[in-house]
């Protein structure tokens, strides 16, 4: 109960009433009671007392409806129904209602070795900065002292490695469009106080953020967009342009943005809307496509699936043709399905004998209910069918592939999935645009002198802000804490300046890709309390990544909608683990051109005349923008003086978030490069960058073997290329690429074959722990380059119509010698190594001359060979010794 006492005398039952108020005169605050009678009477608060009145602990003030947090000397609570506030440096009070204001004790962030870690970072470049950037960085030094120590800032819980799980909102909207990994994206996003979603090029990265934009603007929430260069940003606004949504954005930032904008605001649309439907109906059309979203990827992986086939199929027929194999067997009357062809496949090739025996015939009976084995009872004919049953798996997957893709068309059809996607965005936007119409009603026009002033009210009316990460806390009254931050392009962002946004933010959504091209750290000494934090090595997005770990939200976008399925799945198997998925199509297109110059020597100064003249021997379309990248300035700068085609010319580095029809990359360099050099040009962010960047085609014109050594992503490029290319672009050698899908059905084919015949055979046994070390090997990173298919014929490995090989060797080839495991790249496919087990029948006389002869060919297609004996040690050493012994070797790509 509130007791009100006045000189000493408790008046509290006498009174109707208790009020405080500032008197300006006395400047002092005034205690008026309201007595039963009717009467009033004011005294000073000095000589009264309210019982009780509490001193809170804590020096941050948070105000109802206003966003910017002040700091206070100390604050009372006077009869559970005032605040009276008192500021730093001055004796004034200021009243305030007590359920309108909220006390915070400071953290103590600004004291922890991490901020200290980061202000001395800070202090350091100012000291160190050119005299035209010493401003900017004594700017952000400003800007972190601004930065208020509250409990709830993103800031706060990076610093201490926390982050706070939050109550997702009932229902989303998805005005911009939506597939699988955005709506995943957008609502991871809401789940937490710190989200990753990492997107790589051309999967709608900037849909999702706007998607995320408009749910936080239908909570009637605040947000910023920013970024280390002002394109990101602009990308948002002028998507929102487009919509008319551009003015709930306040474009801040640097003063001449803050300028501009200030002379140029926006107005608030005055045409009328037509009714939006409900957020319930929202939610139900959502819930329909949402059991589509799925089958919408199944029907690309399909298509991807079916295309990879025919190429397959196509290199098959090639060996075919050149192993002059031209009539097979007739194998459909065995009636077999994928699994059977491949189970089969594995049994004939357990057959080592020439004929038949019974138990053989009673096996290929109960399985597969052959029972005229003519065709099967030599070692010759077996091989024929072995041929028949690759060339029927292709024709029977690709057949299954086809007819599950039109079963997925047809229900997308009858559910009319299309028109049910539009539905959900044109009433999506409808809604936003309803709610916006409704939420934002202020008609002031703000100055750039006063508008922080009036915060609330501004937010209120620009309730997205639009800045660089170097200006956000400039752009904001000092304290503000926004209710969201999203982080654009955090792969190409510092730690500092980024930990600016996070300071004035309470979530924050970071949005990037390690496997672009990441920031250029500034030089220092200082060490990181925490790995986790060092500005030297990490940007803001790995920064966040390696602290949480597996905890932290993560969504990557997985729907690729930019550049040819050609052109993207070089970068899907190179750098994303093949979790893309190609939205476009392959329609046969030439999507790959590879230009290899004469050997020689022809680098100059990063400048390299002969690729750019290559390059005006080759006839290019009319029709499409071109673009022209290299790695360095001097060759942009050399190209736009001797190319006779229009193209724009930049560095990849420049181009970075921009696409075109066509793509020329020159990687520059010849064999006289030193290392550091070539792993400049050979890095995976610029060539993944370099390659997806293209819409339609992609030229690499690089010289003759220049990165071979270094074997690393040109190389698996040029491999890729070589491979995938249209027929006046392969590049042939005297080695077999792999059949790859048929090879994952015959290992697993393989493997269960043995498991049920063989598992007491000692043999079995080694080949069977040699195989699970060469795959634990194979997970490492080093080695993900690789991969590993077994018991593939020789024949299958090497081109046996090359004209090196002597006789008996050709024979050799011929009698039907397989290798026990074969490693390929994964990309481009080809064979690099193979790894033999010798078991104790390895040292007869007969089987050693058939060793020396597989050593001999392997040796001649400069193949690495690894022959492990079964009762060696160390073989997962050995293993992974061999590994990378091989990838290091100079190779002819």
């Amino acid at each position: 109960m509130v007791r009100v006492y006045m000189d000493n005398q408790d008046k509290t039952s006498q009174l109707k009433d208790w009020t405080l108020s500032y008197n300006k005169k006395e400047e002092c605050i005034k205690l008026t009671c309201h007595y039963l009678s009717g009467k009033s009477y004011s005294r000073p608060l000095e000589y009264c007392r309210v019982v009780p009145t509490t001193r809170l602990k804590g020096t941050l003030l948070v105000q109802k409806n206003k966003p910017n947090i002040k700091i206070i000397d100390y604050a009372e609570i006077i009869g559970e129904k005032y605040a009276c506030i008192y500021y730093p440096n001055t004796k004034k009070p200021y009243l305030m209602k007590k359920d309108d204001v909220q006390v915070f004790p400071s953290t103590a962030l600004k004291n922890g070795m991490i901020y200290r870690y980061f202000r001395e970072i800070a202090q350091l470049r100012t000291k160190s900065a050119e005299y035209d950037k010493k401003n900017i960085a004594e700017n952000i030094e400003r800007q972190l002292d601004k930065i208020v120590p509250h409990p709830d800032t993103a800031l706060e819980a990076y610093c201490n490695g926390k982050n706070i799980p939050r109550t997702a909102p009932n229902n989303y909207i998805y005005p911009f469009g939506l597939n699988e990994s955005q709506m995943k994206a957008v609502e991871q996003a809401f789940s937490a106080q710190i989200s990753v979603i990492e997107g790589p090029p051309g999967t709608g990265k900037t849909q999702t953020i706007l998607n995320i934009i408009s749910n936080i603007l239908i909570q009637n929430r605040s947000v910023a967009i920013v970024s280390n260069n002002n394109t990101a940003v602009d990308n948002v606004y002028d998507k929102l342009k487009k919509e008319e949504l551009d003015y709930v954005v306040a474009r801040l930032g640097s003063s001449s943005n803050r300028g501009n904008f200030f002379r140029n605001q926006p107005m608030i649309p005055a045409a009328p809307l037509a009714k939006a439907p409900e957020i319930d109906v929202i939610a139900k059309q959502i819930s329909r496509l949402t059991k589509h979203l799925l089958a919408q990827n199944k029907v690309a992986a399909l298509r991807a699936e079916i295309d990879e086939l025919v190429i397959e199929e196509k290199y098959l027929d090639r060996w075919l043709e050149s192993e002059d194999i031209t009539h097979l067997p007739n194998v459909k009357r065995y009636r077999l399905n994928q699994h059977k062809i491949t189970d089969l496949m594995a049994l004939l090739q357990s057959f080592k004998i020439n004929r038949l025996s019974l138990r053989n015939r009673f096996s290929l009976f109960l399985k597969y209910t052959i029972v005229k084995t003519t065709p099967l009872n030599t070692l010759g004919k077996r091989q024929s069918i072995f041929y028949s049953l690759q060339r029927h798996y292709y024709v029977t997957r690709i057949k299954k592939a086809r007819e599950a893709l039109a079963d997925i068309e047809r229900i997308f059809k009858d559910n009319d999935v299309e028109t049910l996607q539009q539905n959900v965005r044109q009433n999506s936007m409808a809604y936003l645009r309803a709610h916006l119409r409704q939420s934002i009603q202020l008609k002031i026009k703000f100055e750039e002198s006063n508008y922080q002033h009036d915060f609330g009210n501004f937010l209120k009316r620009y309730p997205v802000i639009g800045s660089s990460t170097h200006s956000i806390i400039n752009s904001l009254a000092p304290g503000t804490l926004l209710d969201y931050v999203i982080i654009d392009e955090a792969s190409q962002q510092d730690i500092i300046p980024g930990i600016l946004a996070l300071g004035c933010a309470k979530n924050i959504i970071v949005v990037g890709d390690r496997k672009q091209l990441s920031h250029v750290p500034e030089d220092n000494n200082l060490p990181p309390p925490v790995v986790y934090y060092d500005c030297q090595s990490h940007s803001l997005l790995d920064s966040l990544i390696s602290l949480y770990d597996d905890t932290l939200p993560l969504t990557l976008l997985k729907e690729h909608y930019r550049c040819h399925p050609k052109i993207i799945q070089f970068c899907n198997l190179q750098f994303y683990n093949n979790k893309l998925i190609a939205m476009t199509h392959d329609n046969g297109e030439s999507a790959l051109s590879l230009v290899v110059t004469a050997k020689g020597n022809h680098a100059r100064n990063n400048k390299n005349l002969r690729e750019l003249e290559s390059l005006n021997t080759l006839e290019w379309e009319e029709s499409g923008s071109r673009v022209f990248l290299a790695p360095y300035n001097a060759q942009v700068n050399l190209s736009s003086k001797t190319l006779q085609n229009e193209f724009i010319s930049s560095t990849v580095h420049k181009f970075q978030g921009r696409e075109c029809e066509g793509v020329v990359f020159s990687t520059v360099l010849d064999k006289k490069a030193k290392d550091k050099e070539i792993s400049f040009v050979d890095s995976p962010q610029l060539i993944n960058v370099a390659v997806s960047r293209a819409k339609s085609n992609f030229t690499l014109v690089t010289g003759d073997n220049v990165f071979a050594k270094n074997n690393q992503h040109i190389a698996a490029l040029i491999r890729y290329m070589t491979y995938y290319a249209n027929e006046g672009h392969l590049h042939y050698s005297p080695v077999v690429s792999a059949f790859d899908l048929l090879y994952e059905e015959y290992d697993r084919s393989l493997e269960k074959l043995k498991a049920r015949l063989n598992h007491n055979d000692p043999g079995y046994l080694s080949e069977k722990i040699t195989r699970q070390l060469i795959n634990e090997s194979l997970s490492y990173p080093a080695y993900h380059s690789l991969v590993m298919h077994a018991q593939v014929p020789l024949r299958q490995i090497v081109a046996s119509s090359d004209s090196r090989f002597t006789s008996r060797q050709l024979e050799f080839i011929a009698q039907g010698a397989s290798c026990d495991f074969v490693l390929y790249y994964r990309v481009g496919k080809q064979p690099l190594a193979v790894i033999e087990v010798d078991g104790g029948s390895h040292e007869s006389t007969e089987q050693r001359e058939r060793d020396a002869l597989k050593d001999a060919i392997l040796s001649e297609c400069q193949i690495g060979l690894l022959r492990l004996r079964t009762i060696d040690s160390q073989i997962e050493a050995k293993i992974e010794a061999f590994l990378t012994n091989i990838l290091q070797e100079e190779l002819v790509i």
